[in-house]
C-alpha cells in the first residue's frame, strides 16, 4: 500500500490530521489522538 492511499484520522485534541501506522494495525478504531503528547493532554482540552 502507498503512503497516499493510507487511512487518515483527525485527532480529537489538535485537530490535525494524521496517517495509519502499523503499530496501530490491530487498535485502529479506537486511535483518537495524533501523539501521546495529546493522548495525555486530552482531559486539559475537554474541559475536564
Amino acid at each position: 500500500m502507498k503512503k497516499a492511499e493510507l487511512p487518515v484520522k483527525t485527532c480529537a485534541v489538535c485537530g490535525l490530521p494524521f496517517t495509519w501506522r502499523k503499530k496501530w494495525a490491530r487498535c485502529w478504531d479506537e486511535v483518537k489522538y495524533c501523539s501521546e503528547r495529546c493522548r495525555r493532554h486530552r482531559k486539559g482540552t475537554a474541559g475536564g
